[in-house]
């Protein structure tokens, strides 16, 4: 029996430049990354990052410039077909025969995989992804979240270990996004790797264990979310107090304290240099009577803008200096 990888996905120093007329474009620029067996791994960048190169290059549709790329421990150049056996791809665009129906279209891609008709398990993953009842129907008469969910089904008619997901939500309704989620996090839970590129950032935070975040070619943090997330150092109390208040007292003006409403106030802190105790202790000194309190952190979008940002600034810097 072969061992599983510890890794669904290995590339090494992965490079694309892109010629046409107008010059070179570097795509992809000496990417590394490994992407852990079984994991639930998000993709994130802006627009034009080179995340849908990166996994054009997984899927075969563009040839990369150097570099190695690995799928299950298939080198997707050495061991193509097991390369591409290994997983699927959910692409952006609906790009599905208008006059075939749900039922076709899975078991032509089975078919296209070289699936037994003994072993197809078309049925099933109709049913998995809620389109049962819409076998029959035309792909045009689908809507949009079913056209999308229809994709996810598509992509695992052969059973791949890697499932990719780029931008799967896009266009689709809050139940519909609810249902393609439940199925993923099933698929997830049996052991299919996921990876998710998505610009709904709150999904990649709550879906995913692990993130990279990549920008102009250049992965720029990959960390488990718990650790990236960690790199936010900072909060906000807001504090409802008993009494009515006209401005800040000015005992609480060390940690950038605001005036919400005439019973609330917004103290800023970081948690790596300031303890709760101290901003508690002024508080009280102060006379004020706390009603309630919550505290504000920052969540993957700040990390996502401050990573970016910092890293164009970087970039912006270096190109001066040149």
């Amino acid at each position: 029996m072969t061992a599983m990888p510890d890794y669904a996905i290995e590339v090494e120093g992965l490079t694309k430049v892109y010629k046409g007329s107008n010059g070179e474009k570097l795509a992809l620029d000496n990417v590394s990354l490994k992407i852990p067996r079984g994991s639930f791994f998000a993709l994130l960048g802006p627009n034009g990052a080179g995340k849908s190169t990166f996994i054009n290059i997984l899927a075969g549709l563009v040839t990369k410039t150097s570099g190695t790329a690995k799928i299950w421990g298939n080198d997707i150049e050495a061991q193509m077909r097991a390369a591409r056996c290994s997983i699927g791809i959910v692409p952006q665009e609906l790009n599905l025969d208008a006059f075939f129906t749900p039922r076709q279209v899975m078991e032509l891609q089975a078919g296209l995989y070289g699936v037994p008709k003994s072993e197809r398990r078309t049925d099933e993953i109709l049913a998995a992804i809620g389109l049962a009842d819409k076998a029959d129907s035309y792909a045009r008469s689908l809507s949009g979240g079913m056209r999308r969910r229809l994709l996810v089904g598509k992509a695992m008619v052969h059973m791949p270990p890697v499932l990719v997901l780029d931008e799967p939500t896009a266009g689709v309704d809050i139940e519909l996004r609810q249902q393609l989620w439940a199925y993923v996090k099933e698929l997830n839970k049996a052991g299919v790797t996921i990876v998710l590129t998505t610009h709904y950032l709150e999904e990649a935070e709550e879906l995913c264990d692990e993130i990279a975040i990549i920008n102009q070619g250049n992965v720029i943090a990959h960390e488990d979310k718990r650790s990236l997330l960690r790199r936010i150092d900072h909060k906000t109390l807001v504090l409802t107090v008993n009494n009515e208040l006209n401005a800040v007292p000015d005992a609480l003006s060390p940690w950038g304290a605001e005036l919400k409403s005439e019973n609330q106030i917004a103290l800023h802190y970081r948690p790596s240099n300031t303890q709760m105790a101290e901003i508690l202790e002024a508080i009280h000194g102060c006379g004020l009577a706390i009603k309630d309190l919550s505290t504000e952190e920052g969540d993957l979008e700040d990390i996502f803008l401050m990573l970016t940002r910092d890293n164009n600034k970087q970039r912006a810097g270096a190109g001066k200096a040149a």
